[in-house]
């Protein structure tokens, strides 16, 4: 097998709150994907395929899934494997006779607004001839990847040719593979980086941007069901309980709402009416049980 193809996972283990977000995901194939990675101890696309009777797109799915709700570490979720090495008579045959291929590399080079190297060619026709991404889907993707490339560093800057790699085998294996469904898909990424600077602005966070980790605990919370409103209630709890902004202190809270099926500030005012301030002595309250496991932390018993 291709150590490529292995992704061994030692730390991970079964935890309730991993099961809480399987739960809440009610995804059978990512139930499977994570009992399986449980019993082995590494994940194999095709071992994992083969076992659990599910296509290799099917795991696929299922495993960026498991890395974005944080139960699969990012270095052991299923990432690209290698494109095929494209020689440069391959490329330029292809350029030649395919049309399409000639339109995204124009394309590709007035968007990075650069011409493309030889690795650069092998690259981009990986993904149009290895992944199967259409063209007019590789053009979005280009265009996608360059507004998100600036956002992130700044105007002017581009991408490179492995950052739109990397973006294009999580479109094939989220199965973005038509103009509608890539339109789609940014649309939903659009919205979701709305909600992020929203609970940014809810958590106080300025003059910065949020780490992956933090980022991590934010997309688990949107995927939970819960909007900024929801969010800034927990933070307000949160910084009464420990005085500062605490993640693992806050996603508890978060939790606790989530399996009493309270998500929106309503359901949460009129469900929850306890604070810590409320909270009295002896009183077995998730709040107080919280502060008393975050002064632990602190102490580091």
């Amino acid at each position: 097998m291709n150590d490529r193809d292995n992704f061994l996972s030692p730390n991970m283990q079964y935890s309730p709150s991993d099961a809480d977000k399987l739960l809440a995901c009610a995804d059978g194939v990512c139930a499977l994907l994570y009992l399986h990675i449980l019993r082995r101890g590494s994940f194999s696309l095709s071992a994992a395929s083969r076992e659990l009777k599910r296509s290799e797109s099917e795991i696929a799915l299922a495993a960026d899934t498991l890395r974005k709700l944080d139960i699969l570490h990012e270095d052991y979720c299923l990432e690209e494997h290698e494109l095929p090495g494209y020689n440069a008579k391959e490329i330029a045959v292809k350029a030649e006779k395919d049309s399409n291929f000639e339109g995204i590399v124009f394309e590709a080079q007035r968007q990075l607004g650069k011409l493309l190297s030889t690795n650069d060619m092998q690259i981009l026709l990986g993904i149009y001839d290895h992944l199967g991404l259409p063209a007019e889907v590789i053009v979005l993707l280009i265009s996608h990847c360059v507004e998100v490339y600036e956002k992130k560093h700044g105007e002017g800057r581009v991408p490179t040719m492995r950052f739109i790699e990397k973006e294009a085998w999580h479109w094939a294996r989220t199965e973005v593979l038509t103009f509608d469904t890539a339109e789609e898909h940014i649309r939903l990424e659009k919205e979701k980086e709305e909600d992020i600077s929203k609970i940014k602005e809810a958590l106080q966070i300025k003059g910065r941007s949020i780490t992956a980790t933090e980022e991590k605990y934010i997309n688990s919370w949107l995927d939970l069901g819960f909007a900024s409103e929801s969010i800034a209630i927990a933070y307000d709890r949160t910084i009464i309980g420990t005085g500062r902004l605490a993640w693992k202190y806050m996603d508890k809270i978060l939790s606790t709402w989530h399996e009493k099926n309270l998500h929106t500030s309503q359901e949460i005012n009129d469900g929850d009416h306890r604070t810590p301030k409320t909270v009295k002595s002896g009183d077995g309250g998730d709040e107080q049980k919280m502060r008393l496991m975050y002064e632990r932390m602190k102490d580091g018993r």
